[in-house]
């Protein structure tokens, strides 16, 4: 029964071409726009290399001392981060590392920008990149300071063309370091490992960093497990209050939250990580459905205009003995198909598009790909289209009288 609803509903799509065209371009459309957010969404949030620990990992991105009068915020400072390694003995590990900061380097005469982290040891064993050459610095690297370098595939183009990079020196921000390591491009919009050079903490020009409890770094604690996570946080935020701050600041604040909480607090300017996290998915879920509403309603528009249009056949059928289950079941399934068929333009749409993206070079390193979470909420998207702006129109079909649909009455 089944394959004869499908070969039928081919059929009627090719009959009603005007019909099916308008339905297919509201849905792959409307898909391809959700599938380039989501695909974005998860390029920035996801667990993808080399950030695959993401579901047991807790970050400080930020800091501030405030008092009546004044506030000084921004990135945490490297006292405060190293203080926190002992309020956490159970997690795996913690590590600190830099922000980003824009260096100038001199090759063959020419001005190259680079971006340079500094990291530790534990840097290399919280993220999983993968090594093209050599590998990582360690934590007597670190500790020693040593001048070593682990550097991206664009900075070997750029300071060694085709040549391997391990071993040879490479000149930055006014210090040489040996590089030990290269790794694939890292995109700008995964904060905590994209750098174009990595090198050691401890190599930093000057030791002030080592006062400070607001400045220019962050950090990760990897719990052992997911469900370590609210411990670790309420560990934190019962310990930020003693935090020592210098005059005239009274207060100090910071908190280890998900990256996407992270993100929240910074996006509506909120002190509360885990209740800004809620109201952004909230947000987030609120403007995708409502983007989907308007070609959804257009949908069972014209769903409703198909079955007014096939009044005489549906009488037909009723007063050969059809069910309404069947015919409402013929109806589901035309929608299904119609929308999974626009769900595979959508999808040729948004792989086009991310592929355009990519290739334009607006974010540096960014590759935009469809992996198997994407596709998966792109397939339900779809669906969500089929089912829900094919039920009305079918529970109206199955309610015409036979008589009625014969006479070409729809009432």
């Amino acid at each position: 029964m089944l394959t004869s609803t499908i070969k039928l509903a081919f059929k009627v799509f090719l009959r009603r071409k005007f019909f099916t065209f308008i339905s297919l371009f509201g849905i792959s459309v409307t898909l391809v726009v959700l599938m380039v957010a989501v695909a974005f969404l998860d390029h920035v949030f996801g667990p993808v290399p080399p950030q695959t620990k993401l579901d047991r990992s807790l970050e400080i991105h930020y800091a501030a001392q405030t008092s009546d009068n004044f506030e000084n915020n921004g990135w945490p400072g490297y006292k405060f981060l190293n203080d926190v390694k002992g309020w956490v003995p159970e997690a795996e590990l913690v590590s600190i590392y830099s922000t980003p900061q824009a260096v100038v380097s001199y090759v063959a005469g020419q001005r190259v920008k680079s971006f340079l982290k500094r990291t530790d040891g534990a840097f290399w064993r919280l993220l999983d990149f993968r090594f093209l050459e050599g590998g990582p610095f360690t934590d007597d690297d670190e500790k020693n300071a040593n001048p070593v370098a682990v550097i991206n595939e664009a900075t070997r183009r750029r300071f060694f063309g085709s040549e391997t990079a391990l071993g040879k020196t490479i000149e930055a921000d006014g210090q040489r370091f040996r590089v030990v390591g290269v790794v694939p491009n890292v995109p700008l919009l995964r904060l905590v490992p994209f750098a174009d050079i990595w090198v050691p903490i401890s190599t930093s020009k000057t030791d002030s960093y080592k006062s400070e409890v607001v400045g220019d770094f962050m950090a990760t604690i990897l719990a052992r497990s997911p469900k370590d996570l609210p411990h670790i946080r309420d560990q934190v935020a019962a310990r930020v209050p003693s935090v020592e701050v210098r005059k005239p600041f009274t207060r100090f604040f910071a908190a280890a939250e998900t990256e996407f909480d992270a993100f929240a607090r910074h996006f509506f300017g909120s002190h509360e990580a885990r209740s800004s996290g809620g109201r952004l998915r909230l947000l987030i879920v609120g403007l995708a459905l409502l983007f989907m509403l308007l070609p959804t309603i257009n949908l069972v528009n014209v769903n409703v205009s198909r079955i007014l249009e096939r009044v005489s056949e549906i009488g037909v059928r009723k007063a050969f003995g059809a069910s309404s289950r069947s015919l409402v079941l013929q109806f589901v399934v035309e929608n299904v198909i119609l929308c999974l068929i626009g769900g595979a333009i959508g999808l040729a749409g948004a792989l086009a598009a991310l592929s355009a993206i990519t290739r334009s070079g607006l974010i540096p390193y960014a590759e935009f790909t469809f992996n198997a979470r994407v596709f998966g909420y792109a397939l339900c998207l779809a669906l969500f289209f089929g089912l829900f702006s094919g039920v009305y129109p079918a529970w109206r079909m199955s309610r015409l009288n036979p008589v009625d649909a014969l006479s070409g009455r729809t009432r």
